[in-house]
């Protein structure tokens, strides 16, 4: 078993035409009780970019921009891994806000009992609108959507959505990625 006193994280997260998002989640990184190692932006063809947004984090956290032709999220997650110098990768989508000890949390857990890949639920944010709660819940809930992906004891403890999902190098080269 692989034991770490701390691992090297590289947040990657393919954005497509969401700046606004992209602010909310920096915002959220940068305010986490645990220092991030190397934040990664893939973006993916857009035509209303976020390149503007990563300006003003660029002296706030160590954050790589990149932009390339539109070929999807996994091959955006992909590009992303093969720009990243972290032992650990943390795969997180544009939309998604971190609470404040996201990334302390995770890597407490790692240290004490590594896995090669973890994959985590999300929560409506406690500001979404009664329509963004609604779709979030049609979404992620066991009686519909998130209930059908397999029905396998295991979802319990691995949660593989691709919106909050931490991958050793391993595992990513093993796997071939997204």
């Amino acid at each position: 078993m692989k034991t770490f006193d701390r691992l090297y994280f590289s947040i990657i997260i393919p954005v497509y035409n969401r700046p606004e998002e992209i602010h909310q989640l920096l915002n959220s990184i940068v305010n986490q009780t645990s220092k991030v190692d190397e934040v990664i932006i893939v973006e993916d063809g857009s035509t209303n970019t976020c390149n503007h947004i990563i300006i003003d984090f660029e002296d706030k956290l160590n954050i790589k921009y990149f932009y390339k032709e539109n070929s999807g999220p996994g091959s955006s997650r992909n590009y992303g891994y093969e720009k990243a110098k972290g032992n650990y990768c943390i795969f997180l989508d544009s939309d998604c806000i971190l609470p404040q000890n996201y990334i302390k949390n995770v890597q407490k857990s790692l240290v004490k009992n590594y896995v090669d890949a973890y994959g985590g639920p999300d929560n409506a944010n406690h500001d979404f609108s009664h329509w963004q709660k609604a779709i979030n819940y049609s979404m992620t809930s066991y009686f519909t959507t998130g209930g059908i992906r397999g029905k396998n004891e295991s979802l319990c403890k691995f949660q593989p959505r691709s919106f909050n999902m931490g991958y050793s190098r391993d595992v990513f080269n093993a796997t071939k990625g997204f």
